[in-house]
């Protein structure tokens, strides 16, 4: 059914017919069918934004608030922010939509510990909205991979939001970390990482 929705939507895009607000009833459908799905079609959720900001009576801050989550949940790309930018202030001031940037920054800055607190806390705001919390989980483990050599697998269960037993575990093992005897897990060697860039420089001086 997604497949079919997503080949459908396609042809909607083409062309002007991008812009005819006739189509945000299947868009928006499409939308959710997306969240409760888990897939995904960032150009869609664009068109869609647009159409609202074309037309600012047809807005849904629903469907705006799914929008956003299901591009945070593509982090570290900058699906958010690319959506984030077609909002107006105003709605971006609506405090459904503002809780959602909120937990976008907590992310973004990394406060992990502070974004799974956040959603404790606000648990109906992503709500529906299926593999939200282990694409999240996703997101942290690219920054653990990019940031630690060895870290203490109780830090880990903290920051993956309190991942416990064999679930942490696996989790782990699905990181192709390495758990050691001694409650460490090896991330990498982040010396591997380090490559060498050539820097081009070039600097025009006015003729005179």
């Amino acid at each position: 059914m997604a497949d079919e929705m997503r080949e459908k939507v396609a042809q909607l895009l083409k062309g002007i017919d991008r812009y005819n607000p006739e189509n945000l009833t299947t868009l928006e459908s499409y939308v959710h069918l997306q969240v409760y799905n888990n897939v995904y079609d960032l150009d869609a959720n664009l068109a869609v934004l647009k159409l609202y900001q074309f037309n600012p009576a047809y807005h849904q801050t629903t469907v705006t608030m799914q929008i956003l989550l299901k591009a945070l949940m593509t982090l570290p790309n900058a699906d958010f922010i690319m959506c984030r930018c077609l909002i107006d202030d105003a709605n971006q001031q609506d405090p459904a939509i503002a809780s959602v940037i909120k937990l976008a920054e907590l992310l973004e800055t990394c406060n992990f510990l502070e974004a799974w607190k956040y959603l404790e806390e606000e648990s109906s705001l992503v709500e529906g909205v299926v593999g939200f919390h282990d694409a999240i989980r996703k997101y942290v483990s690219y920054v653990i991979g990019i940031t630690y050599q060895t870290i203490d697998r109780s830090l880990i269960s903290e920051l993956l939001g309190g991942l416990q037993g064999d679930e942490l575990n696996n989790w782990i093992k699905t990181q192709n970390w390495t758990l050691k005897e001694d409650g460490k897990v090896f991330i990498c060697n982040q010396d591997a990482h380090i490559k060498s860039k050539n820097i081009a420089e070039k600097i025009d001086f006015d003729s005179k």
